[in-house]
């Protein structure tokens, strides 16, 4: 979990949700931690009030109703939204871990066995988002959140209806994570098909259990050059022997030779069988791997009783030497990350850990009035003062931001 102070630019509160901090950010948007009035923790995303205008709305709104329409069990819900606030905003489920780059970048990549059950779980939830007719178009190892209940998939602000050709991308533009992206989609075809899908799970598994992605490259030409080459092969270096041939099929170049994801569900399922586990089992190791320490939020967003310290909490103390999870700062900047091709999103994580940039300490405390008179716009203002100090003291030592 990282989670920055929230900046005296901030807003207090969105919709109704109180902001505790910051989670994420993108070009166009930030996300921040939020807490319902019944004490719900979201993850709420506002475009950026420089940014607003009538398309970034559209594309909003779009996001919007995908999110509406997409359901499951390993889906980050939607909760609320409002595209026609100033600034837009949509709070989604917060989901309490890292996401899959950050704890491999932190902990190293996972064992076979691990790595397949992320591969039977993730295609069962991506299987249920196209049966919805959609496709998510961006997923990337930042975009699986490994939460305590098990990873989730986050991000549709690139989510599409299949079979369609209609798009709000104006003509030969790309949108996606290079890195990621099938090599259809980096040469711009419509309509798209599921399979898109199954090449980018391919690479977020290849990257799970690895380290790394199919193509590498410190320029985006020669990495959309790599991809689109059908003569350059994936670089499965580091991969286990047994998960190699089930990762060649899914990063097939050409879209019809890769396999539907039922067939990646069973490939993985064998995979874990062969081991002597149930899918289940393998479901509980994967989740006990990767879980972020028990109850950490509950402890940050606590309030004290009369007397009590307000120190903040030892964040590794429940948790095993060898699983502590310490913050990881973002990656740098390079070929591997979104670049050009992604400048129309509205932002990035929704309920991820992720912040950067400069900005002045926060206050010890903030204004219990934001400007409108005779009313405090904060539900709980000594409990938001609190959880402030907290998160400064917990996470602005070792944030970037």
């Amino acid at each position: 979990m990282h989670i920055a102070p929230l900046s005296p630019e901030d807003p207090a509160e969105l919709g109704g949700y109180e902001l505790l901090g910051r989670i994420g950010h993108g070009g166009m948007g930030q996300v921040y931690l939020g807490e319902s009035p019944g004490g719900e923790p979201a993850a709420v995303k506002v475009i950026k009030p420089s940014v607003v205008d009538s398309e970034t709305r559209q594309r909003f709104a779009q996001e919007v109703e995908i999110l509406k329409t997409v359901w499951g069990a390993r889906i980050a819900a939607l909760l609320d939204a409002d595209v026609e606030a100033d600034p837009p905003w949509l709070a989604t489920e917060y989901v309490e871990g890292l996401d899959l780059s950050r704890h491999v970048g932190s902990h190293g990549p996972l064992p076979a066995l691990l790595t397949a059950s992320l591969g039977a779980t993730l295609a069962e939830a991506l299987a249920t988002v196209h049966k919805q007719g959609l496709l998510h178009r961006d997923l990337k190892p930042a975009n699986v959140l490994l939460g305590p209940n098990g990873p989730k998939v986050i991000d549709f602000g690139l989510a599409v209806f299949a079979e369609s050709s209609v798009s709000l991308t104006s003509p030969n533009t790309v949108v996606g994570t290079p890195s990621c992206m099938p090599p259809e989609q980096a040469n711009g075809k419509r309509p798209l098909t599921p399979a898109v899908d199954v090449y980018a799970l391919g690479a977020v598994l290849l990257f799970a259990a690895s380290g790394h992605l199919p193509y590498r490259a410190d320029n985006i030409h020669v990495l959309f050059h790599q991809i689109v080459d059908p003569t350059t092969a994936p670089d499965l270096s580091g991969a286990p022997d047994e998960l190699v041939p089930l990762l060649t099929a899914m990063l097939a170049h050409r879209a019809q030779d890769r396999p539907p994801l039922d067939d990646v569900v069973r490939q993985c399922r064998a995979l874990i069988e062969a081991q002597g586990l149930k899918v289940a089992q393998a479901r509980r190791r994967l989740t006990s791997y990767t879980a972020a320490p028990a109850h950490l939020l509950d402890e940050l967003l606590a309030v004290p009783r009369a007397g009590a310290s307000s120190k903040p909490p030892a964040e590794a103390a429940d948790a095993p030497p060898s699983r502590q999870q310490p913050p990881v700062p973002p990656p740098a900047a390079s070929a591997d990350a979104p670049a050009a091709p992604t400048a129309d999103r509205t932002g990035q994580g929704a309920a991820r850990g992720e912040a950067s940039g400069q900005t002045p300490a926060r206050p010890a405390t903030r204004s219990k009035d934001r400007g409108a008179t005779g009313r405090r716009s904060l539900r709980h203002s000594a409990q938001a003062r609190i959880t402030a100090q907290r998160l400064r003291e917990a996470y602005a030592a070792s944030t970037p931001f």
